[in-house]
């Protein structure tokens, strides 16, 4: 039987922009649609697109602070450029442009209406490509985060009564994310991303496991440049994948940023759509209430491909290997010349692969040693194991 799915999405996310030389381009949510439509994938039996709400205040304040709330919406108002660096805005990464708030607060809503429908009108998958912002912090703007929609439509959750998983498969650590939850066991956070020695927060270390009743519940692998494929979906299936199943969460919360795809501007690792859709696929098979929102990916068409396949994969869709050509005509002129939608399996060059591969072991042995007697124990003898 075909899952009942939802794609959260709204017509307003056009009327915003980062500005011309910001790397994060709201116009990939858009191209993405697009895509998904020539591909059929927006006339499913069972699947249906739901508009994206406005979160409202009290919402907000399950996470955010009153103050930071208030100087997000005189910006916001403001015709005026304005900075404020003690809440991180007005920098490079989180600029300040007309309607920014309005922005946010949608982002934010598409979550919590993801979470809703899965929770109380009996969807098994929801959607957001909006959704996505872990770097927001209670009172500061972070790595183009203004609101963290994934806490706060959590709060709604825990609020239920129901146990949370959260995994997070983007390149940047989900800092905003692990803080929320550090001291909590009703959310189990699992992070896989690049190494913060190096690279944006600068944190999401296997030290970083939670304090007090959430020490355990707070995972992360930190990947170095170069990891490919193989390394990507062993991450996941020796960390990520035994701790989910064996927590069993009530909901299960998935960050699916594609900028660990290995021709993001941003980042070092070399992943394709190969280990992606794995992935994906493996969480699936879980039939664990899911929401999945976006994030990063700064690469327009990867984003495209990436969404559109994990859409496709939620329902249940075999996709053709290649873009279809009304796509790969409709993108010739922003200069990107793949034609693919799948990519066949990449390694990574012998010795940069064989550095990835001591890392991602060292991570694992360290996690096996702290995090899974936690987990693995105290859910197998739940179970009667």
């Amino acid at each position: 039987m075909p899952a009942k799915t939802a794609l959260i999405y709204s017509n307003d996310f056009s009327r915003f922009s980062y500005g011309d030389d910001h790397p994060f381009k709201i116009q990939r949510i858009i191209l993405a649609r697009e895509l998904m439509g020539m591909l059929g994938l927006t006339e499913l039996p069972g699947a249906c697109i739901h508009d994206c709400p406005r979160a409202d205040e009290a919402s907000l304040l399950t996470f955010h602070s009153p103050d930071y709330l208030q100087r997000l919406r005189e910006f916001s108002d403001s015709d005026e450029p304005r900075a404020d660096f003690r809440y991180g805005l007005g920098d490079l990464d989180n600029p300040v442009f007309k309607g920014f708030y309005d922005w946010a607060i949608l982002g934010v809503g598409g979550t919590m209406e993801a979470a809703r429908l899965v929770t109380e009108e009996g969807y098994d998958i929801a959607f957001t490509m909006a959704g996505g912002w872990h770097h927001a912090h209670r009172s500061k703007a972070s790595g183009f985060s203004y609101l963290n929609d994934a806490v706060i439509a959590i709060n709604t959750l825990v609020a239920k009564g129901l146990r949370v998983a959260y995994l997070d498969i983007d390149a940047h650590h989900g800092d905003g994310v692990q803080e929320a939850f550090y001291d909590t066991d009703q959310v189990l956070t699992v992070s896989i991303h690049e190494s913060g020695i190096y690279f944006f927060p600068g944190t999401g270390f296997e030290d970083e496991i939670g304090r007090g009743q959430g020490r355990g519940y707070s995972v992360n692998v930190p990947l170095v440049a170069h990891t490919d494929d193989a390394l990507f979906m062993k991450a996941f299936d020796e960390v990520a994948y035994p701790l989910i199943a064996a927590y069993n969460p009530d909901v299960l919360v998935t960050q699916l940023g594609v900028d660990t795809f290995r021709t993001d501007p941003l980042t070092r690792l070399e992943i394709t759509t190969h280990s992606y859709t794995y992935i994906l696929r493996k969480l699936k098979a879980l039939k664990i209430p899911w929401v999945a929102v976006g994030g990063g990916g700064y690469n327009m068409i990867n984003v495209a491909r990436g969404w559109t396949l994990a859409w496709g994969i939620m329902n249940g869709v075999e996709l053709p290997p290649k873009l279809p050509a009304q796509f790969v005509d409709m993108i010739a002129p922003m200069g990107h010349p793949n034609r693919m939608l799948l990519d066949a399996m990449h390694w990574a060059e012998e010795d940069d692969r064989n550095r990835a591969l001591d890392a991602v072991e060292r991570s694992i042995a360290a996690i096996r040693e702290t995090v899974f007697p936690v987990i693995i124990g105290n859910y197998a003898a739940a179970a009667g194991e």
